[in-house]
C-alpha cells in the first residue's frame, strides 16, 4: 500500500488550494477514503472522507462548507479542495483509506500573511 499526498504549500488567509493523494497497492474503489491532519504537539484530526463510490461525503464541522472531499477511481486519487483557508487550517495534511493501518508521508499546509 502507498499514498502519495502533494498539493500542499503556503497560502494567504482567505486563499485556496488543492490536495492529492494518489493511491496504490490495494483496490482503491473498494475503500472509503479520508483525509485528516495533524498540528505539531496535537493529535490527528479527521477532515473529511468520502465513500468508495464517491456520491458520500462526510465533513469535521470546522471545515463544512469550506472544503470539498471528492475522488477519481480511474486515476485512483483522493482530492480535497480547500477555500477560504484560515490560520488554524495550518497543518500536515494526510490522506487514509478507513480500515487500512497505512499513511503516506504527509503535505505542508501553511495559511499565514
Amino acid at each position: 500500500v502507498q499514498l502519495v499526498e502533494s498539493g500542499g504549500g503556503l497560502v494567504q488567509p482567505g486563499g485556496s488550494l488543492r490536495l492529492s493523494c494518489a493511491a496504490s497497492g490495494f483496490t482503491f474503489s473498494g475503500y472509503r477514503m479520508s483525509w485528516n491532519r495533524q498540528v505539531p504537539g496535537k493529535e490527528r484530526e479527521w477532515v473529511a472522507d468520502i465513500s468508495g463510490d464517491g456520491l458520500v461525503t462526510k465533513y469535521a464541522d470546522s471545515v463544512k462548507g469550506r472544503f470539498t472531499i471528492s475522488r477519481d477511481n480511474a486515476k485512483k486519487t483522493v482530492y480535497l479542495q480547500m477555500k477560504s483557508l484560515k490560520p488554524e487550517d495550518t497543518a500536515v495534511y494526510f490522506c487514509k483509506a478507513l480500515t487500512l493501518a497505512y499513511w503516506g508521508q504527509g503535505t505542508q499546509v501553511t495559511v499565514s500573511s
